[in-house]
């Protein structure tokens, strides 16, 4: 059970990561040099080539990117508790899409952004103890 430091810190840095696995989501020409990649990955873990995304596909992932990019600045500039519960549940429907495109598909890639998205999740739902007393908050 993390007190509210290290859950600050947690908070922090599941921001962290988010900024630094969304930021080429953010933009068409950053999205379609990690398509590439990305197609690339799949393939080397046995999946198929990734298909080819049309303006509206990369408008949905540009989107995405864009929301999670201001919600990571949020968090790391101020990692509230209550922001990670948030962030959490953000993780808990992520992870639920991530699982349910994985049945679908197959598509070993998955598997990369699911298990830290879970886990991510898990761990900001911790709850914290309060440092005046022995309860939780």
């Amino acid at each position: 059970m993390p007190n509210p430091a290290t859950f600050r810190r947690i908070v922090r840095a599941s921001a962290i990561y988010d900024l630094a696995v969304t930021a080429p989501f953010a933009t068409p020409w950053t999205f379609a040099l990690v398509l590439a990649h990305l197609s690339a990955v799949n393939q080397q873990l046995g999946g198929a080539a990734l298909p080819a995304f049309g303006p509206f596909h990369v408008l949905i992932a540009c989107l995405m990117g864009s929301i999670v990019l201001v919600w990571s600045v949020l968090r790391i500039r101020d990692p509230q508790p209550r922001f990670g519960r948030y962030d959490a549940a953000g993780r808990l429907l992520f992870s639920s899409w991530m699982a349910w495109a994985l049945a679908a598909t197959g598509e070993p890639l998955i598997w990369l952004f699911l298990l830290p998205e879970a886990a991510w999740c898990v761990v900001q739902c911790l709850p914290v103890r309060h440092p005046s007393s022995s309860g939780v908050i």
